[in-house]
Parts: C-alpha cells; sequence; structure tokens
C-alpha cells in the first residue's frame, strides 16, 4: 500500500484488491492535518461517487477504511488502471477533499479454457507442418498476473506454435509435427496449458483429443450401374420411386456418402427431389403421361474427400386410363336431299383419346334407329 499527500485537495492512495471489509486504506486524518476531535465534532464524513460504498471513515482513527470487498476484475475489467474516486467532506469547514483509490491487481485468477476439451478430426494423409488452431484460454487478471504463455504436452506426432492476435492476444495452434498412421495410433491424447507470470503463477488446462483418419483411397461405389423404374402416371406426390445406394470403404468423413443429381433437365428437376443422405428419389408433382412418359436421370455419389460415383436412373411412366375420348365435328351438311345415293358423307368427325395402347383404342357406334352408318376413314398411330 501506499499513500501520497493532498495536492490540489487530493488524496490518493492505492490498496490490493479482495481485502477484508474493514482493511486500512490511508491516514485521512493525519494527512489532511485534521484532529480527531475536529473529526467528530465538525461531522466528517465519506461519500461514494458510484452506487457502492467501497469505503467508509473510522471515526475513533481517522482512517479510511474498506467497506466491502473489492473485486477488481469486476470492477474494472479491460482496463489497465483501476481507481475509485470518493469524497471527504469536512461539514464544519464546508470543505470537500478529494479521495483516489488505485486498485491493485493480485493475481487471483487462473487461466481459464472456455473449451475445456477440443476434438480433432485429422486424416493420416495430412502434410506434416498443417495447423489447427486450439481453444483460447481467458485471465482477467492484468500485467504480469494476466495469461502469458501456453504449453503442450502429448506426443511426437504433434507440437505447438502460439500466433499474435491482431490486439496482442496470444492464439495457440496445433502443428502436425510427424504424419499420423492410423494402423499405428487410432488416437492422439494431448494437454495443452496456460500459464500466466504471478508468483506464484496460476495454471489452466484444456485436453485434445485427435482421432486419426483413414486415407481417402477408396471412392463410393453404387450398387447398379442403372437404375429402371416403372411407375405409373397416378403414383401419388411424394412417392418414394427409388432409392439408389452407394458404400464407401473408407472410415470416418471419407467413407460418409452423399447424394446428388450431377445431370437433370430442368423440367425433371420441377418433378423429382433427391434426398442427399439417403439416395431416396421422390415425386415433388403429379406425373403426366401424356407430357413425359420417360426421364432419364443422372445422380452423383460423392464421399467427404474428392471421390465420386455416378449412375443412370431411368424412370418410365406407365399411362393410366385418365382421358375420355374427344369427339369433335370437322365439317357436316346442314340439308341433304332426299334422293342422296348411299355413300353419301354428310359429316366428318375426328375422334381421339389421349391415353395409349389400350386406353387410347377407341370404338365409335351411333344409337339409335337413324338411316346412317360410320366409315373409318384413316386412323393416327
Amino acid at each position: 500500500m501506499a499513500a501520497w499527500q493532498a495536492a490540489w485537495g487530493q488524496l490518493r492512495y492505492s490498496v490490493p484488491e479482495e481485502m477484508p471489509k474493514g482493511s486500512f486504506v490511508g491516514d485521512v486524518a493525519k494527512d489532511l492535518g485534521l484532529q480527531l476531535t475536529e473529526i467528530s465534532d465538525r461531522g466528517v464524513r465519506i461519500l461514494d461517487k458510484g452506487r457502492t460504498q467501497y469505503f467508509a471513515l473510522h471515526g475513533k482513527s481517522g482512517h479510511l477504511v474498506t467497506a466491502e470487498r473489492i473485486d477488481r476484475e469486476q470492477l474494472c475489467e479491460r482496463v489497465q488502471q483501476c481507481v475509485l474516486r470518493c469524497e471527504l467532506i469536512v461539514e464544519g469547514q464546508m470543505q470537500v477533499y478529494g479521495i483516489q483509490v488505485e486498485i491493485m491487481d493480485i493475481n487471483d485468477n487462473a487461466p481459464n479454457f472456455r473449451e475445456a476439451e477440443k476434438n480433432l478430426r485429422v486424416s493420416e494423409m495430412t502434410a506434416p507442418g498443417s495447423r489447427f488452431s486450439l481453444p483460447e484460454a481467458h485471465d482477467p487478471d492484468s500485467g504480469r498476473n494476466s495469461l502469458q504463455s501456453y504449453d503442450l504436452s502429448g506426443d511426437e506426432h504433434f507440437s505447438l506454435a502460439v500466433q499474435a492476435g491482431p490486439g496482442g492476444d496470444q492464439r495457440p495452434e496445433l502443428v502436425l509435427a510427424k504424419a499420423l498412421d492410423r494402423e499405428e495410433a487410432a488416437f492422439h491424447e494431448l494437454v495443452l496449458r496456460a500459464m500466466d507470470g504471478g508468483d506464484p503463477a496460476r495454471t489452466g488446462t484444456a485436453r485434445v483429443r485427435v482421432t486419426g483418419l483413414g486415407a481417402n483411397d477408396n471412392a463410393p461405389v453404387f450398387s447398379q450401374v442403372e437404375y429402371t423404374v416403372r411407375v405409373p402416371e397416378d403414383v401419388p406426390v411424394g412417392s418414394v420411386l427409388v432409392t439408389v445406394t452407394a458404400s464407401d470403404a473408407d472410415e470416418g468423413p471419407n467413407g460418409r456418402v452423399k447424394y446428388s443429381f450431377k445431370k437433370i433437365t430442368e423440367r425433371a428437376s420441377e418433378i423429382f427431389q433427391l434426398d442427399a443422405d439417403i439416395g431416396a428419389i421422390t415425386l415433388l408433382r403429379s406425373l403426366d403421361f401424356e407430357e413425359g412418359n420417360s426421364y432419364e436421370l443422372e445422380v452423383q455419389a460423392y464421399d467427404g474427400g474428392d471421390l465420386s460415383d455416378t449412375t443412370k436412373v431411368a424412370v418410365t411412366v406407365t399411362d393410366v386410363n385418365d382421358n375420355a375420348p374427344e369427339l369433335t365435328v370437322s365439317s357436316a351438311l346442314s340439308e341433304i336431299s332426299e334422293d342422296a345415293p348411299s355413300g353419301t358423307v354428310v359429316a366428318l368427325l375426328h375422334v381421339q383419346d389421349r391415353d395409349s395402347g389400350a386406353n387410347g383404342q377407341v370404338r365409335c357406334s351411333l344409337d339409335g334407329d337413324v338411316p346412317f352408318r360410320l366409315e373409318k376413314s384413316y386412323e393416327d398411330y
């Protein structure tokens, strides 16, 4: 603790943080030349500048003491110099003396990792020298009592590098010093330690678990070179038409297969949907045989790396008898002579059915006892 004589009516003291309530801060009576009798007779009191009363005046000794335990980190986070201000009022003299109390940091906080455990997945094909970010520690103390350094304990495959951030903060990185061999060790357990500069120093730790991944040396393979599916045109929307499947012999992300359309027309993209995770192709909207009776899609399976395989999906839409025949009168006589010879054409009729095959074949007949017959002139195929 230190005290400075009043200058221009100011007193300045310093006190370590976390002192118990009632701890000595400064001898106000002596520094201001006040007699103890004057303190009691003239109504001397302390007025704090903030909402909390951190200081009090001990009437019998004339000492300024702490009225609360003071936590510097709570009061002055990210502030290099933490100063509290109060006033000593001598009502009998109508005088006010300003008091500044600097709260000195003590090493009461250890570096702390918000992320106490870090899991990394590293392929055995990763080149030595590759870097991976590690959790950062935080220490609310200031100066030498704050975070000063990191170190790493583990094995020969890894080393530690610390980069300086834009604000001067330290950012630890894991460096692959030696290529991994999954057959040699599937997991690597490391301990990252952060240390401050206190005396004694305080430390915080985080555990780093590195999982070695097999090399991505196998491409996905579809179970079929081509998938063929026949579906009726009235299949409900949302139905799964076909599910394509591919397998990958690699482990971990390198063996995890995803699916996507590699080649699809704009029209087909409005009709079919592909589930990227399971390879199911579902129907987005109703099919219409008369609008399109076949579709060819190309599906790609790809793994966590750059390897892939493709397959074709041929969708054939089968016709359903969902259209009635349509009859139109192309031309007709409004009247006919009673002596017109047999075989005289009185009307040209056109009949069609948009369905195909048997569903599109029509038979025509005349109802009632009329003096006309039907003759087919030509047929569309």
